[in-house]
């Protein structure tokens, strides 16, 4: 039976416009260009939710935060909820993860037999919004504009430190499962690399910052506006915009070093690829190439995600490997797809929860086929005062929230999303019928009601959990230090033959 392996690589907050057919021209990213010339490439992919917990739980569930409770960034992700690490691992795969995935709860695993590093990011409900408290920022965690008036160069973050840490020991992991490549009998493998740049802060080592020192694209296309949608106002409220002087200088520096992120994170990829084909694995290895969510990057006056525009919801995704055919698909899709996709890829039936999944197959799109259900988000985090939904189907996006007034663009005629024609009577049937839609598919006042009740559990949890002795649920990577390199109870030729790939002659 073919078995093929996989390689999925996970990027944070990566904005989808700049991927209109692979990285843009004027990115310098020549490993994902290479990359994207032999892929499937998907011009307008989307996420599931434009933060990074509930994406994620998405990306590896094919189900909606409706449905997997994980609603923003502090919501536990249920054990019972299979995601693509277990289909796989069930399967008889061996499947592991190298870096950030922001499982929030006990579980740090889920599905994965191993985890290389642990998480960036916390574990508990530390971050839990609060709709009882419509408007108040929690500082200590809150997104702010300093990322903003902090961009610059810098040769070591936090977030270099672990996306260095991610590389270095997924590159390691290929290594070991090369010397495995021989055995008749081994286990095939899907291994996730999930970095977390290019999201903020906006800071970039020198060598990738003066890639774009003559950058023409370091002002946004569309600045502050005039008149904000209520969730805009809502978003820059939460993310202190008030308190800080936002200069030019301030946005094209932030522009600059999220762009030389762009090509830090592009080196990362030409290093995985290239252990791959060095060691042999890449013609049967499948790599899929994805974003949690985007980045608005100043466009409209906002920034990083949390809504529905184009910079924060879509997202990029590239498929490549055996009989993969290399070509650009235009029509909306979903992050919430993956999951079925590599099950489908595989040869692998999820028939049995098919029900309870909100994504598809795009293996029938990447042989030629079309696409043509609804693409769903949904939104109920931090900035959020009550659930948003929203519906991408052909050339029409279509947002709601019970507080709001509904937003209508057309794609086509208006990539910028500045004229909603959910006012216009020339368009009352196209709203209408998205207003059918989201009935059929959402029960707002439910889904509102899910939201609060979840949020105030676990206020009164992590309150709990914070008095007496703490007991963290953050990942603790275990190395078995007695079974690496060597040992007096190991024979000595045994062990290099078996270390060494390829193998000696």
């Amino acid at each position: 039976m073919y078995r093929p392996n996989f390689l999925i690589i996970m990027v944070d907050q990566l904005n989808g416009t700049l991927f209109p057919d692979g990285p843009a021209k004027w990115l310098h990213a020549p490993h994902m260009k290479a990359l994207a010339a032999r892929s499937a490439r998907f011009a307008n992919n989307y996420t599931s939710s434009p933060l990074c917990a509930p994406a994620r739980a998405s990306f590896m569930a094919g189900q909606l935060p409706s449905r997997t409770q994980v609603y923003d960034n502090a919501a536990e992700y249920v054990s019972s909820i299979p995601t693509y690490a277990h289909h796989l691992r069930r399967a008889g795969y061996y499947t592991a993860l190298s870096g950030k995935m922001h499982f929030v709860g006990p579980d740090q695993l889920h599905g994965f037999e191993e985890r290389l590093t642990t998480d960036i990011y916390p574990a508990d409900f530390g971050w839990t919004p609060d709709y009882r408290k419509p408007g108040e920022r929690i500082d200590w965690w809150y997104h702010n504009m300093g990322s903003v008036t902090g961009a610059g160069v810098a040769e070591i973050s936090n977030q270099m430190e672990y996306d260095d840490e991610v590389a270095f020991l997924a590159n390691q992991k290929l290594y070991h499962l090369a010397r495995e490549n021989d055995d008749a009998d081994r286990r095939p493998w899907a291994l996730t690399v999930s970095f977390t740049h290019p999201h903020d802060p906006y800071v970039a080592r020198k060598k990738f910052w003066d890639l774009y020192n003559d950058c023409e694209y370091l002002m946004p296309d569309v600045g502050m506006l005039e008149s904000q949608d209520p969730h805009s106002q809502r978003i820059l409220k939460s993310c202190d915009y008030a308190s800080f002087d936002i200069t030019e200088d301030n946005v094209r520096r932030s522009r600059q070093a999220y762009f030389a992120n762009i090509s830090y994170i592009d080196e990362k990829v030409g290093e995985l690829i290239d252990t791959l084909t060095r060691t042999r694995m890449l013609d049967n290895t499948f790599i899929l190439f994805c974003s949690d969510h985007g980045d608005m990057l100043g466009e409209r006056g906002l920034w990083f995600k949390m809504n529905f525009f184009e910079g924060s919801a879509r997202v990029p995704l590239m498929v490549a490997g055996p009989g993969i055919a290399p070509a650009l698909h235009k029509a909306p899709v979903s992050n919430l797809d993956v999951t079925p996709t590599l099950c489908d890829l595989a040869g692998i039936s999820i028939s049995e929860i098919a029900p309870w999944t909100d994504g598809e197959s795009l293996k029938p799109v990447i042989d030629g086929g079309e696409r043509t259900s609804s693409v769903l988000m949904e939104y109920a985090a931090e900035a959020s005062y009550a659930p948003l939904v929203g519906i991408r189907e052909g050339k029409w996006k279509y947002i709601h929230c019970e507080l709001d007034p509904e937003q209508l663009f057309d794609l086509e005629a208006d990539p910028k999303e500045l004229t909603n024609l959910a006012g216009d009577p020339a368009h009352a049937k196209v709203l209408e019928g998205f207003r059918s839609k989201r009935d059929a598919k959402w029960d707002m006042a439910g889904f509102d009601a899910a939201v609060r009740e979840s949020q105030a559990r676990r206020w009164v949890v992590y309150e709990a959990l914070r008095n007496g002795a703490y007991y963290p649920w953050d990942h603790q990577p275990l190395q078995k230090a007695s079974e690496r390199y060597m040992r007096n109870h190991m024979n000595l030729d045994n062990l290099e033959e078996s270390k060494r790939y390829p193998r000696g002659e």
